[in-house]
């Protein structure tokens, strides 16, 4: 009997303390050959596109797009994204995140060409969208303006 009551007690106090941590998804949102459609980018970084690493504000600064060229049989994909430095209340310093990407296998052929592949992620909570945002992938980053 006294089983019975335990259960459902249990239940309730972890979902409950899920609820109360909250649920961070460091994982992208969705993943698309090509660049996100003007209609949803509030602001883009500058310069990115020769070097093939581009970022993007979108849905009115709630997610983060970045977007990596290369080969379009072998995409460089997103697949983490992690806050290196938070931003500093508003101190203009930090606001820094870093993407992770998909190995690439050896094996695998790829075309030569320069295709961008865009990852999307929901935007950090340390992160804010007033002040400049540094984005790196490997060894390249860009800065995302204010949005």
């Amino acid at each position: 009997m006294k089983m019975r009551k335990l259960v459902p007690l249990t239940v309730a106090t972890l979902a409950a303390a899920f609820a109360l941590t909250g649920c961070t998804v460091t994982g992208p949102t969705e993943n698309f050959s090509g660049l996100p459609d003007e209609e949803h980018i509030i602001t883009e970084s500058e310069g990115g596109e020769d070097s093939g690493l581009q970022a993007f504000w979108l849905h009115e600064g709630s997610q983060i797009g970045v977007a990596i060229s290369g080969s379009s049989t072998c995409p460089v994909i997103g697949s983490k994204i992690t806050v290196v430095e938070p931003e500093a209340d508003g101190e203009g310093e930090g606001n820094v995140v870093e993407i992770a990407t998909v190995p690439l296998s050896d094996d695998q052929p790829c075309t030569m060409d320069f295709v961008p592949h865009t990852s999307v992620f929901w935007t950090p909570d340390s992160v804010t969208t007033t002040e400049p945002l540094t984005v790196r992938v490997g060894d390249q980053e860009v800065e995302l303006p204010i949005k």
